[in-house]
């Protein structure tokens, strides 16, 4: 019964998992935002109520690193800009690097911001379209405020002006809004405490404005560097902030080192949340359509041709009938595409459900249209494809699933969505905390619980918990890891130049620097490391000396009278976590001086503790863990 019951929580709490975080591109609930339905215009064969815009992040312009980046961006510019003819394109976040060379300090790098500029003005790309390019963490390293000089972003950039902001685009056939969030930090630090932004109260409020705002276009799209996941805000939260908005476009997480090539979900009210790959590594765009104000788009690498995207009938994963008329696919009279090639297009070759339906004729510039009947795939879920080729024999195909019935469900992908949706300050804090008092509540827990007698032979779990009896009741080690654990939660684990010329604390609950609190949230992340990778081994590694010690072994003995492998593999895991948390050191001394190294108790401190503690295990006198020798040696003799 028991275990029909742990079955039944645990089926409950997997669908309870994938109902949150796999959301379903099906139409959320009803909302105040409701845009018109209008079923009139309907994609026809006009060249009509057609928007598209271009989106590139994560450029990351470096002074040392990939010469081809900066090359490879300009030909970006000039030739594929001219090629696709955007209205508009955003550029979000992390314009340059702003890494040293050996890629552990971060400054800005003046060069780098002239480098970035030049490609604008000999591409002269700002003629052509409409740029807007933002900040991302890299171009706020090492900032003390926004008027300073080394904030090159105000000097060299396109759009020169920090905080977030509302441009509307307008057409002939209505108005689109484009919100940004800034949520750079401001003072920013070096790397790696700005991984996270933050949004404060006055920043939330300017926001609701632009939001407001927004509902009298046609469409709303927020774009920003960060995810929301890495965005941490109060009250009501950025993603309700958002919920107007068609789309959210950001970028930042870089492909997840190519774990994740599509970081793509849906907030609830039916937002969807876009994360673009970097060009950094992976020359990543993307374009995106309104098409009679349906919303699509396409992830794209540099210098794959011929691009494709359909406009019409659109993907129903990415579909929200809380913000787009999708009735009008059933109204249209058109399958629409915009195919977009260096060469000439010579076929735009049609499938539905892998029946061909014929070549789609050119319109007017990159739109082409096919006649067809949307009443014949009325029910159900259908698969269309288009094969695009050009006069230089390049081939690029391209489908997705749509239907008509907005009572149907897709789901998008498990992680993604965990990625995405997931506020992993919020799940850092709360992971980081309950490890500390795990450990802590053992400590105390092993400290006055009393000691059972050993019997005949005990297991590995007997003396597991009899070694943390010893460990606890030895005051040395009980009170060294007790405050050491204390120390992690409380305490500043390292002052130093957390900006060049402002000395700043760093605690496991945020930063101080400038005269501000920056909000914790990677400090929480590195405190899990810290724990699960040093201070839980540690106490587990000096657990096992002292069960050695009252074994009657000391240190030259055990490695004879143990067995030898389980020994040196002990002794060497905890060799390389010692020499992590020196590395630790050592990036510490580069990337916050030399202050930094040495007022760091988490640090430098931590590792002359572990020494001595270490020592101190193996040098113990015998007298002290007299009582412990003598019962393990009358149960060996049993």
């Amino acid at each position: 019964m028991l275990k029909l019951a742990v079955g039944l929580l645990a089926a409950a709490a997997v669908a309870l998992l994938l109902d949150w975080y796999a959301p379903s591109g099906a139409p959320p609930p009803a909302s105040q935002h409701r845009r018109r339905r209008a079923p009139q215009p309907a994609p026809g064969a006009e060249a009509a109520n057609l928007l598209w815009v271009v989106q590139v992040s994560d450029i990351h312009i470096s002074r040392f690193r990939d010469p081809k980046r900066a090359p490879d961006f300009e030909k970006f510019c000039s030739e594929t800009i001219d090629i696709i003819q955007p209205a508009l394109v955003l550029a979000t976040g992390d314009l340059t690097d702003a890494k040293t060379r050996d890629k552990l300090g971060s400054e800005q790098v003046e060069v780098e911001w002239k480098t970035y500029q030049s490609i604008l003005k000999r591409s002269r790309v700002m003629e052509k379209t409409k740029w807007i390019d933002i900040k991302g963490n890299h171009d706020s390293f090492n900032i003390p405020h926004l008027d300073s000089v080394q904030n090159y972003y105000r000097k060299y950039s396109a759009w020169r002006k920090d905080g977030s902001f509302h441009y509307i685009h307008t057409t002939s056939f209505g108005n689109y809004s484009f919100i940004c969030v800034d949520a750079t930090l401001s003072p920013g630090p070096k790397r790696p405490y700005n991984f996270f932004g933050i949004l404060n109260t006055n920043q939330m409020k300017e926001l609701s404005l632009m939001a407001t705002e927004g509902l009298h276009s046609n469409h709303t799209i927020w774009f920003g560097h960060f995810p929301t996941s890495t965005i941490i805000s109060p009250t009501p939260g950025i993603r309700t902030l958002m919920s107007s908005a068609t789309a959210y476009l950001c970028g930042h997480l870089h492909t997840m080192g190519g774990l994740m090539p599509a970081l793509h979900s849906q907030h609830r009210g039916g937002t969807l949340e876009l994360e673009l790959g970097d060009w950094m590594d992976n020359r990543r765009y993307r374009i995106l359509a309104f098409d009679h104000d349906l919303l699509s788009f396409a992830d794209l690498n540099f210098e794959e041709w011929p691009v494709v995207l359909i406009t019409n009938p659109k993907s129903f994963l990415y579909s929200s009938s809380t913000h787009e008329p999708l009735v009008k696919i059933l109204y249209s009279t058109h399958i629409r595409i915009l195919a977009f090639s260096p060469s000439v297009i010579i076929s735009v070759k049609v499938y539905i459900d892998g029946v061909d339906l014929g070549n789609a004729h050119q319109v007017s510039g990159p739109l082409y249209v096919l006649k067809w009947s949307p009443q014949n795939y009325s029910e159900g879920f259908h698969h269309i494809d288009v094969t695009v080729q050009d006069a230089s024999g390049r081939i690029s195909t391209r489908g997705h699933i749509f239907a008509m019935e907005e009572n149907l469900s897709l789901r998008f992908g498990f992680w993604p969505s965990v990625i995405l949706l997931t506020d992993h300050y919020v799940l850092a804090r709360v992971v980081f905390g309950l490890i500390v008092l795990i450990q802590i509540a053992l400590l105390i827990i092993f400290r006055y619980l009393q000691k059972p007698a050993l019997k005949e032979k005990p297991g590995l779990l007997t003396l597991t918990l009899y070694s943390l009896h010893v460990f606890s009741k030895t005051n040395t080690f009980y009170y060294s890891v007790l405050v050491l654990n204390l120390y992690t939660i409380l305490g500043p684990w390292f002052v130093g130049e957390l900006i060049d010329g402002q000395v700043g604390a760093c605690f496991s609950f945020g930063v101080f620097v400038g005269g501000s609190f920056l909000q914790g949230s990677l400090t929480f992340v590195v405190g899990i490391l810290q724990m699960l990778f040093f201070n839980l081994p540690l106490m587990a590694y000096l657990c096992w000396c002292l069960l050695l010690r009252c074994q009657g072994h000391s240190f030259r003995s055990h490695i004879c009278h143990v067995r030898h492998l389980m020994a040196v593999l002990v002794h060497l895991a905890m060799a390389l976590l010692l020499a992590w948390q020196v590395y630790s050191c050592y990036f510490l001394l580069r990337t916050y001086g030399t202050l930094a190294f040495f007022l760091s108790p988490m640090r430098t401190w931590l590792v002359a503790l572990t020494s001595a503690l270490i020592y101190k295990t193996w040098t113990l006198k015998s007298s002290e863990l007299r009582t412990y020798i003598v019962e393990m040696k009358n149960c060996q003799s049993s």
